[in-house]
């Protein structure tokens, strides 16, 4: 009877698990949903328009883009797209006439790239599959496509949904739940004075997992203060070491780096002219030497203590000759951002998970000033101060108090440095450095007696 027991117990934990590592406690509602509305039927099918909405406050989709996938409930087949495409059209063979977009059962779909003609364009496509984070941007947090599905019911109770979503964005990391049909959206009119509606929705949710994007860190902390000489650094391979490629030198990576585009042109030939896209977007990292390995490491510097004010300094940089990161978020934990009076070169948004409790801060690049984290060289890095106002019940030094709890970068949470490392003020060293001291006022108190005596 105990080993059945302990079965079950082992497949509640497992399941609590897997749901458990979806959860960003500092976002807790945080999604991607897809949501399909049907708009109108056809002789053999319908069309949808197909909306990606990003409902992430920090974490985006960068270059080269999203790919979503499915699995046809039927023999259904893409006539179509508008916004999108396909990325293989599969067997067509049984069609004579008009050839479908795709026949393929099993689909993979991907945005359209910017500047393809009007024709193939509709509202919030061809962006090249780059959504902004719900917090950063709304307005840009939205992708859309246009959808001709054949071979397929033609009322609601004929349509079959499709079924085994899948989200990439642009790498793995994402779930996605079953399709569940909703009721059907309704749009309103360019004049505000009519209301129609879709003749069929269904939405589909899909969850981050940072456990499950990759094995290691993305991104490590470090940091420093001015009433200590100590500089805590990254944890050694705080983001893995094994099997990476690094640099040590500016030359040494462009000799890599022209390496591995040669041998990557050679066994998949590109165009030319996207030679260079894919070799920084899609080929592995190629990372600067450092006893770290991570691709970007953020400093926290607290610089300045005022009467009634204190200052930060944030660095972030990035070690990836690969990879620069174009509308870059950064978020920190800490119990004073409530406080915050100014930010001097980043964007800054708070974010209030609970109510309440302000102790997360959003930080990202200004438009056309540093919004784009440069490739590791001598431009990979971005910093701004920020300037917070003390709290008299609160505020303290001691004990790494003036450093975050937590440090996110694009999504990710970064790995920090173990609390007994952190820079202690000069009044408050650690037990045993305080122990020897009073050693040693002790010796010194006994020699200066026996001297006294010996006078």
């Amino acid at each position: 009877m105990e080993l059945p027991n302990a079965a079950a117990l082992v497949l509640v934990l497992a399941a609590t698990l897997s749901v458990a590592v979806a959860y960003d406690p500092l976002d807790p509602n945080g999604n991607i949903t897809m949501k399909w509305d049907v708009m109108s039927w056809t002789p053999d099918g319908y069309v949808a328009t197909v909306t990606i909405n990003n409902f992430q406050m920090y974490r985006q989709i960068m270059a080269p883009g999203w790919t979503v996938g499915w699995t046809w409930a039927k023999r259904e087949v893409i006539w179509s797209m508008v916004g999108a495409q396909a990325t293989e059209q599969g067997d067509c063979s049984k069609f004579k006439a008009n050839l479908p977009h795709s026949c393929r059962r099993t689909p993979a779909v991907v945005d359209l790239l910017p500047g393809v003609p009007y024709n193939q364009q509709i509202a919030n496509c061809c962006r090249g599959g780059v959504v902004s984070a719900y917090g950063q941007d709304p307005s840009a947090s939205v992708a859309a496509f246009q959808i001709s599905v054949g071979q397929a019911g033609t009322t609601n109770r004929t349509v079959k949904v499709p079924k085994n979503f899948t989200l990439l964005g642009p790498g793995p990391g994402y779930t996605c739940g079953p399709a569940k049909v909703v009721p059907s959206t309704v749009f309103l009119t360019a004049d505000h004075r009519r209301k129609t509606q879709a003749l069929m929705t269904w939405n589909v949710t899909c969850t981050y997992s940072q456990h499950l994007a990759s094995k290691y860190p993305t991104c490590c902390v470090s940091f420093s203060s001015f009433y200590n000489d100590t500089i805590v650094p990254c944890a050694k391979c705080a983001c893995g070491c094994d099997h990476k490629t690094c640099a040590r030198t500016d030359r040494d990576s462009k000799r890599l780096m022209s390496a591995s585009g040669k041998s990557a042109v050679a066994a998949h030939p590109v165009p030319v002219a996207a030679r260079g896209y894919v070799n920084r977007q899609s080929a592995a990292p190629l990372l600067q030497c450092t006893t770290h390995m991570c691709p970007v490491r953020v400093h926290w510097h607290v610089k300045l203590n005022y009467h009634d004010y204190w200052r930060a300094k944030v660095t972030v940089t990035n070690f990836n000759y690969r990879m620069n990161y174009t509308g870059w978020t950064l978020v920190a934990q800490h119990p004073n951002l409530d406080n915050i009076t100014e930010v001097f070169s980043f964007d800054y948004k708070p974010v209030v998970s609970y109510g309440s409790i302000n102790d997360t801060a959003l930080f990202y690049g200004m438009k056309f000033f540093n919004d784009q984290l440069m490739e590791a060289g001598p431009y990979g890095n971005v910093q701004s101060e920020v300037l917070m106002r003390k709290d008299d019940t609160t505020f303290t030094f001691r004990q790494g108090w003036a450093f975050p709890r937590k440090i996110y970068f694009n999504g990710d949470e970064c790995l920090m440095p173990p609390p007994d490392s952190y820079p202690y003020m000069p009044n408050s060293a650690p037990a045993a450095a305080s122990a020897l001291s009073l050693v040693i006022s002790s010796m010194a108190a006994v020699v200066a007696f026996l001297a006294l005596l010996m006078a």
